[in-house]
């Protein structure tokens, strides 16, 4: 028997249904989409996923239950009424020039609840892991393009193409270039100082690895164990706040 009550995916994808509440209860949003739909939706997975925590099934019998079926449909209704395919770059196309970095904070934030329900069968599918890595993606992803950042010298901003999509990561390694093999784990957003960071690159001690085996969008192989701790971190982090 697992101990469902303590997985950290159920208990992130339970804590990402508050986080997305929050956010879109103070988000700017302009357009045309149903904001009491998508409210409505998420409140209605609660009781879905506390079922699934105290279910106490092996993770892998988690993915085929009705709760995961029912979680899934909800998200892509979700989807449905934030505006479909490209909610999130109309929003940002719509914001004013004041409100544009907000409102991409915003987008970051809610992608990222979308991914962690998603993605939760995924992780579950991953098996008996108690340890709040899994709780989250760490996807391969190759640097397309770096800028300095335009209010802080020691910070650089990467796009990273994941395969399925593509996210922007600030990092304070300055010696990270386009080309670069990285595995990235997708976190709640930050801003750093107006540019919204989607996620973090994992690192040892010489500084982000550089030259991460696997396939891109895939699970990151021989990654030493060290590069994880951050991210251990900021899940615990983010479930105490």
């Amino acid at each position: 028997m697992w101990d469902t009550s303590r997985d950290y995916r159920l208990l992130v994808a339970e804590k990402s249904v508050e986080f997305f509440l929050k956010t879109i209860e103070h988000a700017k949003f302009k357009g045309k989409w149903d904001k009491k739909k998508a409210q409505k939706l998420a409140r209605e997975m609660v009781p879905e996923i506390e079922a699934m925590r105290y279910s106490y099934l092996d993770p892998k019998e988690l993915t085929d239950t009705p709760q995961m079926k029912t979680l899934l449909e909800k998200c892509n209704g979700i989807i449905e009424a934030l505006g479909g395919d490209g909610w999130g770059r109309r929003f940002v196309d719509l914001a004013s020039k004041d409100e544009r970095v907000k409102v991409e904070e915003a987008v970051a934030k809610v992608n990222f609840f979308l991914n962690t329900i998603l993605g939760l069968g995924r992780r579950l599918s991953l098996g008996r892991i108690m340890d709040p890595v899994i709780a989250v993606d760490i996807l391969v992803g190759e640097v397309m393009s770096t800028s300095k950042h335009p209010n802080a010298d020691r910070l650089l901003v990467t796009n990273v193409n994941l395969g399925r999509r593509a996210v922007t990561v600030v990092t304070n390694d300055l010696t990270v270039k386009e080309g670069n093999r990285v595995a990235v784990a997708l976190l709640p957003p930050q801003n750093f100082r107006g540019v919204v960071s989607e996620g973090m690159f994992l690192g040892a001690g010489e500084g982000v690895l550089k030259d991460v085996r696997g396939e891109i969008g895939g699970l990151p192989k021989g990654v030493p164990l060290e590069a994880f701790n951050e991210t251990r971190n900021l899940v615990e982090a983010f479930l105490k706040s």
